[in-house]
């Protein structure tokens, strides 16, 4: 029989990389236009694979509309094969939610085109995330093709027992944790092993003999994958020709023009019983360490805050409010909400969210970013105002103004909020705008307090009032432009239940309340106590802190630690024996900015003197583009002071800390981390990824080569104990590290370098990320392992903000307390509350934290009948059940 060589023409897309997009852009129109005019007149140019992603339909057909026609063609022909995905995203940047709706709105715009490719397509991914199976199955693929992560060795090697994450063959099984298995088609000799094949005779034996025989190596069956494209390749018009030529030089071969649909059946057909099995996440763990490319993950630490913030926008406040709304209206803002989304994942393709592209790539990301979160912004109030005027206020007095909190996460959440109240108004009708600021500046205002909706009074602090400009935007009239006077109200908001309402108000009083007990002490050093904490600070600004539960102390936690980098955006590398600076040991300025009975705050000034940038000799390797292995560059002599500000918050009866730190950044190729040592003996960790709670090593495989172990989180890394642990949480601050060293938690702050590395030397100053950079964290601590998912839920939960909207006295058809949902679950993540696209269903969506099943119950307001969904959100066969298995991602739907 003789060996299949399947002939796959495609080009791997990078939207924007090291161009800007328009460049890029201006490119794909002229591949699209050849291959449109290259389906017309060459029929033995069979098809063409779009690179998995719709969009790029999209950006094609903006600047050739009249050409929608000729593509419609193509795609019905079976000549351009397209999907499934909108984007080809990174994984581990991008949340589990927007990694499930690229798959939606790929599937969306597929059945637009009317076909789709079924192939889990991840060519460049850097790294592949340890749910995709589970995830690949719940969207009807049960094959996944990849580019990284998992170590090839080549025909008749041995795989050792104890290389989980190394194959023989370029075909394997690929299991997730929760036992979900998939194929595995591994690009082993990369996605450009058939890129510009020959039609001269010499060169097309050298060609042929070369890279026959890489693909042997690797493959498990008699059809060998040959992929005739790479990153941007024009197409290669005379491949007709190059395949007839390559049929007379080695007839022992078939040589087809082919597709993937075709290749993967063919395979599946002769696939060995035993090619072997991967497991979980494969971020090249058995590689020298040096590319698993985890340190984008630190580059440009700007835009993972601001794709946090525009994800926890739509996924947890947004659609949540709508689906709340819909109940009231009957009406869901599914294009304005797909539109947000499609700007959204615009940004996540992996040389975009890992931010290791060229300056003019990553301005334009912060443009969608904003215009996105705005979309946001908007539907989220418009559903905001609709649930509020339907809540009934009634029973709170005249001289009161009463306020709505929302929870749209789904977590119980305490936490803290400052809501702005207005007290007083006048419109600009009633006279000129500067004389009724001046009459709202000049009425008494009264004292108040806060009450809930039962009468109780709730510890608050109270702002005195400033009066400034406002204005409305009614639905049936003109703007109207006002002056207003305002106080801004914090308080603790308490257990309020996952998806749920609570009503406050602010209310006149005649007698001031009286100013609450604190929880900040000081003789000779700060100390912050709670019912669970005890804070000591130390001279340097470090913390000891005593967990109450367990009576163990945690030291010297938020220590700064600055070391030099000299690589690129996609890898760090200290310079040739440098020693990192540390904080500790140089004296710290304190100052007290709250003291409440509910919430404290410390803010600390630490002071680095820390080397101005690289020395020059970086400037000249770089230019000669020495691998960054080998660089020579040290740290500049010269110094400069940098400032670190932490804001240390404490609540009442709280067991998280939470850290604000500011940094004026003006020194170059350096990172800087804060390091939370455990003292915990333990070899492993886990850190919130994908759909996943995941276990990793502490140490390294024995053939890492790079002196660092890198790693991607979302919302925290745990190490602990059987009988304690520590948590510690993050606002877009995604990567990490298990230093041996007291098994210490190093959460990179950001890091700054001058160059986009890789394949060539692209400058990329605005990498160093000069000026002021703010960062948002925690650390929670628990006693026996098993209490370890309430901080999990917690640091989830912290990254949702309450919702809160001032409102009227009225009456309404809902209460002034309610859930719109009942969870609950121990060891439960809820990702997405939402409706279905046709509106029928409501969706929830999660998944189990833990390695053993867990009972759960989701449970809706109105009782809506349940169903089991699809991550397409489609419904599945049998009933849903309150056991969820482990590591199990369920989708109910609930009937509206």
């Amino acid at each position: 029989m003789k060996k299949k060589v399947y002939i796959i023409s495609h080009s791997h897309w990078d939207r924007e990389w090291y161009m800007p997009y328009e460049q890029h852009h201006m490119r794909l129109v002229e591949l699209m236009d050849d291959l449109l005019d290259l389906f017309e007149t060459d029929s033995d140019f069979k098809s063409f694979h779009l690179d998995g992603q719709t969009i790029i339909l999209d950006d094609y057909l903006e600047v050739r509309p009249e050409r929608r026609a000729d593509v419609q063609k193509a795609i019905s022909e079976g000549r351009l094969r397209i999907g499934p995905f909108y984007i080809l995203q990174d994984d581990f940047l991008i949340s589990s939610e927007a990694n499930v709706r690229n798959m939606l709105l790929g599937k969306k715009d597929c059945e637009k085109w009317g076909a789709s490719v079924k192939l889990g397509y991840f060519p460049d991914t850097f790294g592949n995330m340890g749910q995709a199976p589970q995830m690949m199955l719940q969207a009807g693929l049960d094959v996944a093709a990849f580019g990284r992560g998992v170590k090839p060795v080549g025909f008749n090697n041995e795989v050792l027992d104890d290389e989980n994450y190394t194959s023989q063959f370029s075909e394997m099984w690929w299991q997730g944790p929760d036992g979900s298995e998939i194929l595995g088609l591994l690009f082993a000799n990369w996605y450009s092993n058939g890129n510009e094949i020959p039609t001269e005779k010499e060169e097309a034996i050298a060609f042929w003999t070369q890279k026959l025989a890489d693909a042997e190596k690797f493959a498990s069956t008699n059809h060998l994958l040959m992929l005739n494209g790479v990153d941007h390749q024009p197409v290669q018009k005379d491949v007709g020709q190059a395949i007839a030529l390559a049929k007379q030089l080695f007839p022992e071969y078939e040589f087809i023009h082919s597709n993937f649909d075709d290749y993967l059946k063919a395979v599946r057909q002769e696939l060995p019983e035993k090619v072997g099995t991967v497991h979980g996440e494969l971020t090249s763990q058995e590689t020298d360490g040096w590319f698993t490319l985890a340190n984008t993950a630190s580059a440009r630490v700007y835009l993972k805050q601001w794709n946090t913030k525009v994800q926890r926008q739509l996924e947890n406040i947004t659609e949540p409010l709508a689906a709340m709304a819909y109940d009231l209206t009957q009406e869901y803002p599914h294009d304005q909400i797909d539109y947000a989304w499609k700007l959204l994942l615009q940004n996540h393709p992996h040389d975009s969210i890992c931010g290791c592209s060229v300056d003019e790539v990553h301005r334009e990301m912060m443009t969608r970013f904003e215009k996105a979160h705005e979309v946001g912004k908007f539907l989220a109030e418009e559903s905001l105002t609709t649930v509020v005027d339907a809540i009934n206020t009634t029973h709170f007095s005249d001289a009161s103004y009463p306020f709505v909190v929302f929870n749209t996460s789904g977590y119980q959440k305490t936490d803290c909020l400052t809501v702005t109240v207005e007290i007083g108004r006048k419109d600009f009708k009633e006279g000129l705008p500067h004389e009724m600021w001046q009459k709202l500046n000049e009425e008494t205002t009264p004292d108040f307090e806060v009450i809930d909706s039962r009468g109780q009074k709730i510890a608050a602090i109270i702002s005195a009032p400033n009066v400034r400009f406002g204005y409305d935007l009614p639905k049936n009239r003109f703007r109207v432009p006002y002056m207003a006077k305002y106080v801004d109200v914090t308080l603790q908001v308490r257990e309020l239940p996952a998806f749920s309402w609570a009503t406050f108000a602010l209310k006149e009083i005649q007698v001031p309340t009286e100013k609450s007990t604190s929880m900040i002490t000081f003789n000779g050093t700060y100390q912050l106590e709670n019912g669970l904490l005890r804070v000591t600070v130390k001279s340097d600004g470090t913390l000891d802190v005593l967990h109450k539960k367990t009576n163990r102390i945690y030291k010297e936690l938020l220590t700064i630690e600055d070391t030099g980098d000299i690589a690129n955006e996609y890898i760090f590398k200290q310079p040739e024996g440098a020693n990192p600076i540390l904080s500790s040991g140089h004296q710290a300025d304190f100052s007290i900015l709250m003291d409440e009975s509910f919430k404290a705050q410390l803010k600390i000034v630490q002071r680095l003197m820390i080397p101005e940038a690289a020395t020059d000799l970086l400037a000249q390797e770089q230019i000669a583009v020495v691998d960054f292995r080998y660089r020579k560059a040290g740290r500049s002599t010269k110094r400069k002071e940098m400032t670190v500000e932490t804001i240390v918050t404490m609540e009442k009866d709280s067991s998280r800390l939470s850290f604000e730190t500011t940094i004026d950044n003006q020194c170059k190729d350096h990172r800087v981390r804060m390091l939370f040592p455990t003292d915990l003996e333990t070899k492993t960790h886990e850190a919130d990824s994908i759909y996943e709670v995941v276990k990793r090593p502490n140490q390294v495989s024995k053939s890492w080569e790079n002196p660092t172990n890198p790693q991607h989180q979302h919302a925290f890394v745990n190490v602990h104990e059987e009988s304690a642990g520590v948590t510690v949480s993050n606002y877009g601050l995604n990567e990490y590290e298990i230093l041996a060293e007291n098994n210490t938690i190093a959460l990179t702050l950001f890091r700054a370098v001058g160059e986009l590395g890789d394949w060539g030397y692209f400058p990329t100053p605005e990498a160093q990320c000069l000026g002021v950079h703010q960062f948002e964290y925690g650390i929670d601590f628990h006693g026996v392992a098993k209490e370890r998912y309430a901080t999990y839920q917690k640091a989830y939960a912290a990254q949702i903000p309450f919702s809160v909207k001032q409102t009227s006295k009225h009456s309404g058809a809902l209460q002034p307390e309610a859930s719109y949902l009942t969870v609950r679950g121990e060891t439960l993540a809820i990702t997405a509350m939402k409706n279905s696209q046709d509106n029928d269903l409501l969706v929830i969506r999660g998944f189990n934290m833990g390695a053993s099943s867990a009972e759960v119950l989701i449970k809706e307001a109105n009782n809506g009948s349940p169903h089991v969904l699809n991550l397409l959100e489609e419904k599945q066969l049998g009933a849903v059940s309150n056991e969820l298995g482990a590591y199990e991602i369920r989708t109910i739907g609930f009937d509206r």
